[in-house]
């Protein structure tokens, strides 16, 4: 028998029910006992906590102990029970591979004391596997039946609770529920994902699992339909859930819709300039960009070559024509153009919702088609046929959408004038850039005198939505 210089222990659990790993700790203690009694020094402890052997999903510690059998740095492995090891026989088959070409010729398992490296032991080990895979086979069908039938009546999933609801998934966390509906409204109004972040984090808001709000994680938490009451299951709404909703059907559609158009278009958020793509040049009619002159001033510039297509003659500085604007603006709202805007409010909702209910379904059409191409239910020619007039359909749609919703960033705000001019400043650039998108379409900006800071009102032609 070769002497055993630097031994492994494995140890892996796939769920920590307890939370305190005292499943893995129960393994290693037993390893360690049988590598004592054998004299075996043990190198190092591998250990895999809450991973399972069967999904697929990477281990971390069993590849490192597979590349330091590989390298030699180890001669021998002690695992608990085979199906710790793997329960995939072709992951079995590799690991195989791995001690077979590294000379390892020291397996043993705690809970199966055969030699596994003579033939009778490899059959019985290779056999355990097979019976651990369909093991594990058997218990994923019948999860995935009952995950499914929950789906069905409309329960929730389990696991780790959703922001907004209680444990149980079903009650209502009304503090949380609150920030979601802030959330929704705020960015319906036009503030972006990011904005809305680091507003959440300002207000000291965390996650269910105290972490910090990122764009992604917001923006899964806004989309998702469990939040408008509706059971998701493997991307598909399947209906009513048995929780309540936080937020309206419509409101989650026009989310969805708001944050698919802005994928496609692949629009940024204004970050520093209230007007960015608002103005353009008296000269030559392009849109002026935003730049700063030596770092430190802020202007709006008409550029020049073959990536801007400007005259490069027209430029203004920002904060002044920013501030003229806004004026402009807030003397427009002052004068009754927010209660004109809600008087139609209702109506357009109606449009919205069903213009939204109509994108869906072109979006799932086309994501069927996708489907059928990959699986090669239908050749080529007839995908491309069938894409066409359906691609057409949702970037309608998605004009049409966004030429309802144009104004939707006037909801909430003030009707009383001098309480309009006084919430101003508490608005984020987002929504504010928003607001102005709303009444103004675009400002046309004169030739002015060269270097002057302050605007000559002459100089700002603006061209109102309201």
């Amino acid at each position: 028998m070769n002497e055993v210089r630097a031994a492994a222990i494995y140890a892996r659990i796939s769920s920590d029910v307890e939370g305190s790993g005292l499943g893995v700790e129960r393994q290693l203690e037993d390893c360690r006992k049988l590598a004592k009694s054998r004299g075996w020094t043990v190198a190092e402890e591998y250990r895999d906590d809450g991973i399972s052997a069967y999904s697929g999903t990477r281990r971390p510690a069993y590849q490192r102990m597979l590349a330091d059998l590989a390298d030699g740095q180890r001669d021998a492995v002690i695992v608990y029970h085979p199906d710790r090891l793997t329960r995939r026989p072709s992951e079995l088959e590799d690991f195989l591979k791995v001690i077979d070409k590294a000379g390892v010729r020291q397996v043993h398992f705690v809970a199966m004391p055969t030699d596994v490296m003579t033939g009778d032991g490899l059959l019985l080990l290779r056999i355990t596997a097979a019976v651990a895979a369909h093991e594990s086979d058997t218990k994923s069908r019948r999860v995935r039946r009952k995950v499914e039938q929950n789906a069905k009546l409309g329960k929730p999933h389990g696991g780790r609770r959703a922001f907004g609801y209680a444990k149980d998934g079903l009650a209502v966390n009304e503090d949380e529920a609150a920030v979601i509906r802030q959330l929704a409204t705020r960015f319906l109004a036009g503030e972006s994902l990011r904005s809305l972040a680091v507003w959440l984090e300002d207000q000291g808001v965390k996650t269910v699992v105290g972490n910090q709000w990122r764009t992604p994680t917001l923006r899964g938490m806004l989309a998702s339909p469990r939040i408008a009451g509706l059971r998701q299951h493997q991307g598909n709404v399947l209906g009513k859930a048995q929780w309540s909703a936080i937020i309206t059907e419509d409101e989650h559609r026009r989310i969805v819709a708001l944050m698919q158009q802005k994928a496609r278009s692949g629009k940024r958020a204004p970050r520093s300039y209230l007007l960015s793509g608002l103005l353009r040049c008296g000269k030559c009619n392009a849109t002026l960009y935003s730049a700063r002159r030596a770092g430190t001033v802020r202007r709006y510039v008409c550029q020049s070559g073959p990536d801007h297509g400007g005259c490069g003659g027209i430029y203004i500085t920002a904060e002044p024509v920013e501030l003229l604007i806004r004026d402009a603006v807030l003397i427009r709202l002052e004068r009754g153009k927010v209660a004109d805007a809600m008087a139609g409010w209702a109506a357009r909702d109606e449009q919205i919702a069903a213009v939204a209910e109509q994108l869906a379904d072109d979006q799932a059409q086309l994501e069927e088609l996708v489907a059928a191409y990959a699986a090669k239910q239908i050749p080529m020619r007839e995908w491309l046929l069938a894409r066409a007039p359906i691609e057409q359909r949702i970037k309608a749609a998605e004009q049409r959408m966004m030429s309802l919703s144009g104004n939707e960033a006037l909801r909430g705000l003030p009707s009383n004038g001098a309480a309009l001019r006084g919430s101003w400043d508490g608005l984020n650039l987002d929504r504010q850039a928003a607001i102005v998108r709303a009444v103004l379409d675009h400002a046309v900006i004169a030739p002015g005198v060269l270097g002057a800071r302050a605007v000559d009102p002459n100089r700002v032609e603006p061209v109102w939505r309201l």
